[in-house]
């Protein structure tokens, strides 16, 4: 009778099920750091009390993004469970804190002329919390890049995890302007009048060229001068490929309408329509990252 290691990993199978608890535990420290980081934000009333969904798709939009680094931290090659374990760990809470500053940083310089917080907590401006959960994803994205390349030592694979976060979000915060400026409409108002249309819209761009900044991060690193060029270079290829996109979409995925009047000239903004726009451009995205 063929016994049970024969078909099972008896010690793969332990050290995944402690990944995957290590996983949980940097869960609970991420939901810790976040009460702590935002005292004056009361989960469970925003959650239960109020029902307020623009502030639960921001949260969703945290956790998901502490998922994808978890998902980088734990990828790529092993040195045995104890050492894998304290990387994990070390990258792991690394990433959840630089989230947690992206975050910061991303709202005042993308949306500078409100504050996101009151958006979300007092309006309940479900557009505002749409970007947020995009900003978050976004920022882990960039995350994920800067930490899936490989590195000789854990002094060399944390700076340039740090150097490669910071390069990633100002390239990330210059497209997000570039975008504001050539669109049709003022993106903040929009937005301020509650306008989830245009902050589905707005949310597929912040995803798609954190997407592609992404795929220049996870080259092997040379030096700082090649990556800061290739990191330039993906990002003026995603502040192209929108504009492009968003024609398509007018022409092929909506013909016969145009996207602008959908999302912002009408007594109801079409969300239908800003999901389309925000489609196209995560589509694209894809395409980019898959292709190039």
């Amino acid at each position: 009778m063929n016994m049970l290691t024969d078909f099972i990993d008896i010690n793969g199978l332990i050290h995944s099920l402690g990944y995957l608890a290590i996983a949980f535990a940097l869960f609970f420290i991420g939901k810790v750091l976040y009460n702590v980081l935002n005292p004056n934000i009361l989960v469970s009333y925003e959650l239960v009390e109020k029902d307020n969904f623009a502030f639960s798709i921001a949260y969703v939009g945290y956790f998901s993004a502490i998922t994808v680094i978890l998902i980088a931290a734990i990828s790529g090659e092993s040195y045995g469970f104890i050492e894998d374990a304290k990387l994990i760990g070390i990258y792991g809470i690394l990433g959840i804190l630089l989230l947690h500053v992206s975050i910061l940083v991303t709202n005042k310089l993308m949306l500078p002329k409100f504050s996101v917080k009151k958006e979300i907590l007092q309006d309940q401006n479900e557009g505002t919390g749409i970007i947020e959960a995009a900003v978050y994803l976004g920022n882990a994205f960039l995350l994920y890049g800067a930490l899936v390349g490989e590195s000789s030592s854990l002094t060399e694979g944390l700076i340039t995890f740090v150097g490669y976060w910071f390069i990633g979000n100002i390239m990330l915060i210059i497209s997000t302007k570039v975008f504001s400026l050539w669109m049709k409409y003022d993106i903040h108002n929009e937005i301020e009048k509650d306008n989830v249309a245009a902050g589905t819209a707005f949310a597929g761009s912040i995803i798609s060229i954190s997407l592609i900044i992404m795929n220049a991060l996870v080259e092997p690193f040379t030096n700082w001068q090649t990556s800061i060029i290739d990191i330039s270079l993906y990002t003026v290829l995603g502040i192209l490929i929108l504009p492009v996109m968003r024609y398509i979409s007018d022409k092929i995925l909506l013909p016969g309408q145009r996207l602008t009047d959908e999302i912002v000239n009408q007594k109801k903004p079409n969300i239908g329509a800003g999901l389309i726009e925000a489609f196209a451009y995560i589509g694209a995205a894809i395409l980019i990252v898959w292709t190039f």
